[in-house]
């Protein structure tokens, strides 16, 4: 059986969510999140955040999560906007345009926004024939791996205020990016740059779920009733609040994503040890490696990966991504089947 760098949710759960669901299961709760253990999974959060007035949404996935929110925060002639290498605009189906709203692509190498793309694109939509700009889709870390600076986060939040719009972040691997080495983030300065974000769960040891924090009060107002719509207000909810509590407690969160960071950092080591580059230097579990289109074939028959551009006529971008389950031993197995490949070609 190949092994897979896929992507980060290939393995079921972390030891300590199985049990947590294992130890209570037996148990009676009522439904719909209002749980004893959906509340103290929101204690959790508001205490590592210092948001003691933050509201905490449990949902099952990621793309659920951003369509809820976008529906929920914006009126209908209002739009988002979003790096072109966003998760709403590549892959999740349209659900932000799905509820009415307009997604505004900015161009970005790196995954990335700057406070001047958001300036230039307010400009650009100034007047009542076209959609009003009102929020910032950003994700960290991004779908190319990079990570924000504390510093680019505070200069965003800044032009947000300035410009009047709401700045949100999906944190589908928000673990990945708070630990990273380029740009380590505290729980606070989450709370201090955004309106409202994502804590990611799926990608980072539960077996589903991810928390969205609603720092700004503007934003607050019938949220719930905007899930129940949507389909969004799980029944058993108790699992959703169980799993994050698990993963929070201990700081098994970050855990996870440093070993997940770490395997992914010594994969790109190794490869560009062996004198291939990549398109993009990230500092997260995902990397983009560049290989000769031989050398793929190759590698196709030994290992699960996703392919991410044509570079030319010659070589191909894929993605390699780690997980908190990912073993050094495979990792290592990757590398030295690299090495004797790439005699062969």
């Amino acid at each position: 059986m190949k092994y897979s760098f896929r992507n980060d949710y290939s393995e079921g759960a972390h030891p300590a969510v199985m049990k947590a669901l294992e130890t209570t299961n037996a148990l009676q709760t009522v439904g719909y999140g209002m749980d004893i253990y959906c509340e103290e999974a929101r204690n959790l959060i508001r205490e590592k955040c210092a948001l003691p007035q933050a509201d905490i949404h449990f949902l099952v996935g990621g793309t659920q999560a951003n369509l809820v929110a976008c529906a929920a925060f914006l009126r209908p002639i209002e739009a988002v906007i979003a790096p072109d290498t966003g998760h709403p605009l590549v892959h999740e189906t349209g659900a932000f345009q799905a509820t009415g709203h307009m997604v505004i692509p900015v161009p970005s190498n790196n995954g990335k926004l700057t406070p001047q793309q958001l300036c230039a694109v307010c400009r650009a939509h100034s007047t009542e024939h076209m959609v009003q700009p009102r929020m910032v889709y950003i994700s960290n870390a991004t779908e190319v791996g990079t990570v924000y600076t504390k510093e680019e986060l505070s200069l965003l939040h800044n032009a947000c205020k300035d410009l009047g719009l709401y700045i949100y972040l999906d944190g589908a691997r928000l673990g990945c990016a708070m630990v990273s080495q380029d740009a380590p983030l505290a729980w606070s300065d989450l709370a201090e740059c955004l309106d409202a974000f994502t804590i990611g769960g799926t990608k980072n040891g539960l077996l589903f779920g991810e928390a969205l924090v609603v720092v700004n009060d503007a934003l607050k107002r019938d949220f719930r009733s905007h899930m129940k719509q949507r389909g969004a207000i799980l029944a058993k909810g108790r699992l959703l609040g169980l799993q994050f509590k698990a993963i929070l407690e201990d700081d098994l969160y970050l855990k996870n994503a440093r070993h997940a960071n770490a395997m992914a950092q010594q994969l790109q080591e190794g490869i560009s040890q062996l004198g291939y580059s990549f398109l993009v230097n990230s500092p997260t579990n995902q990397i983009f490696p560049i290989f000769p289109n031989p050398l793929l074939e190759k590698l196709s028959s030994l290992y699960e990966y996703e392919t991410q551009q044509t570079m030319d006529e010659t070589t191909t971008c894929i993605r390699l991504v780690t997980s908190w389950a990912t073993p050094q031993e495979a990792v290592e197995t990757f590398l030295a089947d690299l090495q004797q490949l790439g005699t062969l070609i």
